[in-house]
């Protein structure tokens, strides 16, 4: 567990029981007086970026780092209560991740689960969602806050989301190794004796895929077979001379 402190004598009653790493509200963005204290800790800070400009961020990050802050994370925020999400401006995360060279995430006062999935597609480090145990028992932030089973279904959703990004892949993978077996490939549709020419008549394309792959019917339309064939049997190599 970590906190947000609003004072200096916060800072210090935290430092006293240990607290392992700070978060600065978007509301305190711009008390460079406060993050310069938090960033004497030397304990890992989370920046909250509601209403900033670029020049504000700019400044919060330069203080922290200068005043001993090793480990900085901002988190892409709007401070609406709840958030349309299409103020949400996921886009920025990744110049913000560029242009101040720190880990990013986002402060997700959006209603739902959609948003903090998108932001996991988009690499956020982090995700913060308010959490309630119940919403009926009122409160100032009831309104956009998850319950415990809702907050569950968006964990397993963002990380879901974070598996399925994966890397660069091209090719069958292990799941549809089985799968390629349906695909088509070519058969002999008619009888043929030894030497006989294949003709176009004579090829058909049909499943499972245990012959020559559709793309080789002008290599064997005007092959001679180099043994019998029996109608109904893939198309190979090897029954067809290539002399």
């Amino acid at each position: 567990a970590f906190s947000a402190p609003f004072s200096h004598q916060a800072i210090d009653f935290l430092e006293s029981i240990g607290c392992p790493r700070y978060k600065i509200a978007s509301f305190e963005l711009t008390d460079l007086p406060l993050i310069r204290a938090v960033a004497h800790t030397r304990k890992p800070m989370i920046l909250s970026t509601g209403m900033a400009t670029v020049k504000e961020i700019a400044e919060a990050v330069t203080s922290a780092r200068a005043h001993g802050c090793k480990d900085l994370t901002l988190l892409q925020c709007v401070s609406g209560y709840p958030t349309p999400p299409e103020e949400m401006n996921l886009a920025t995360l990744r110049d913000m991740r560029s242009r101040f060279a720190c880990k990013v995430g986002v402060s997700d006062h959006t209603l739902g689960i959609g948003v903090a999935v998108a932001a996991a597609t988009l690499g956020a480090d982090m995700i913060e969602k308010h959490l309630t145990l119940s919403r009926t028992d009122g409160g100032p932030d009831s309104e956009f806050s998850m319950e415990p089973e809702e907050f569950a279904q968006m964990v397993s959703a963002v990380k879901t989301a974070v598996a399925a990004i994966g890397t660069v892949s091209y090719g069958p993978t292990p799941a549809e190794m089985p799968q390629l077996q349906l695909r088509r490939s070519l058969y002999f549709a008619n009888d043929l004796k030894l030497g006989d020419k294949i003709k176009l008549s004579d090829v058909k394309t049909a499943r499972p895929c245990l012959g020559l792959a559709p793309r080789d019917l002008n290599q064997v339309v005007g092959k001679h077979v180099r043994r019998e064939v029996a109608a109904g049997e893939p198309v190979k190599w090897e029954a067809i001379e290539w002399a």
